[in-house]
């Protein structure tokens, strides 16, 4: 296998999590009749260009179905970012009616429905038929697509270039991350601007954020690596912010090589931060499994002393993080027999693997579980404030990365 960017040859493994079905996929109580897809679920890091990429298997059209069930709104926390990002956006770029804004994987139209309210024209684009579908629910006009040099050429014979290109969260699930690159460059205004969010892979390492490695990531990205690729393409990133959404995630923004705007000091900071914590060095990468498999241990002795001592517990969040860690770690329903979710769409199914029964959140008040972990942990902030009933009956929340925590 070649880098997907460099084309140079991959010889270091970052890690290595066994076979695992898309983190995504759940199932029904008809689909345990047939077989489950696994697919290998490794990382291979280039130590020409520090791309960490995952082993090609999957497919993006086998992973991100009609019926994808991941819906941005169900978190609240993720609303509020969103809108506030437009809030910040419209001002700082200036954006009214005569704009345009396009989003690369809207999804279900958390963030473009403020520019629709705002009367700022927009498009999404998503492959998702479900997630398109409530989208075009709240106004928001969706093209049901891959986006790729392709598409970004149909849009600009359209007519239809942007003076804000958004992708929250895309980056890293494209599995040609060059055209998905090229395809920016060619949708995108002259004096346009593209924003980017991804989780910062200088915070997986720093925080063992190994759960947030799963098949619909084909990459995991430092600031390096994306500045080479967006050179790569003729674009340049000229601002960049650190955000706490996803355990620590990056904002690039990025501009045509040729923009007149000057490249701000955040990015060299961040970059030199960077090469500091040993991003440049493939010692940093190599070293990362043992500290993965801790925790993978710790989990499963965890809930194996639970079981011996009577207690019970109940997961919260059908998040694909938390079905990486479970299937790594091996854990079924005889140790974890229930997970709730507030997302309808997943109620009633069964996490991919593990098939643990997804419940709606109202069980927790049923069972009345000794301890709930929480498995999307980068908003459990969020759980615990809204579900701190659990405290009633002497329950308490319990976290696995970065380390095994129980909390009070």
């Amino acid at each position: 296998m070649n880098c997907r960017h460099c084309h140079s040859s991959l010889n270091h493994v970052f890690l290595d999590l066994g076979f695992a079905p898309p983190s995504n996929a759940y199932l029904t109580s008809e689909d345990l009749n047939a077989p489950e897809v696994y697919f290998p679920l490794k990382l291979f890091v280039c130590d020409n260009c520090w791309l960490v990429q995952t082993e090609d298997y999957s497919a993006a059209n086998e992973i991100f179905k009609d019926d994808y069930a991941y819906f941005s709104s169900i978190s609240q926390s993720w609303l509020a970012h969103a809108a506030n990002y437009c809030e910040m956006i419209t001002k700082r770029l200036n954006l009214d009616k005569s704009s345009f804004v396009i989003e690369i994987a809207s999804n279900d139209g958390y963030l473009l429905k403020n520019f629709v309210s705002s009367q700022i024209p927009c498009l999404g684009i998503e492959p998702t038929d479900s997630t398109a579908q409530a989208a075009e629910k709240v106004g928001v006009p969706v093209i049901r697509e891959f986006f790729g040099e392709s598409l970004a050429k149909k849009l600009l014979i359209e007519g239809k270039t942007a003076d804000l290109i958004a992708g929250n969260n895309v980056y890293a699930h494209v599995p040609d991350i060059n055209d998905f690159t090229a395809g920016l460059k060619i949708a995108l205004k002259p004096n346009g601007t593209i924003t980017l969010e991804f989780p910062h892979l200088m915070r997986l390492l720093e925080n063992n954020q190994f759960d947030t490695v799963y098949h619909e990531h084909y990459s995991y990205l430092s600031l390096f690596t994306v500045n080479e690729i967006f050179k790569s393409c003729g674009l340049r990133i000229f601002d960049v912010e650190e955000l706490s959404t996803h355990g620590g995630s990056i904002r690039v923004y990025g501009c045509h090589a040729e923009d007149a705007r000057p490249t701000k000091d955040t990015v060299n900071s961040i970059l030199e931060e960077e090469f500091k914590r040993g991003m440049r060095n493939i010692k940093t990468y190599i070293e990362f499994q043992p500290r993965a498999d801790q925790i993978k241990n710790d989990l499963a002795w965890f809930l194996i002393e639970l079981k011996r001592n009577g207690k019970s517990i109940i997961a919260y969040g059908a998040a694909a993080k938390g079905n990486t860690l479970l299937n790594y770690a091996g854990i079924k329903p005889d140790l974890l027999p229930l997970v709730c979710d507030a997302a309808p769409s997943k109620q009633g199914k069964l996490l991919p693997g593990s098939h643990i029964p997804i419940v709606a959140p109202e069980k927790l008040i049923e069972y009345k579980p000794d301890f709930v972990i929480i498995m999307p942990w980068n908003i459990s902030h969020e759980v615990i404030s809204q579900h701190s009933y659990i405290r009633d009956w002497g329950g308490k929340f319990v976290t696995a990365i970065p380390e095994l925590r129980v909390i009070g």
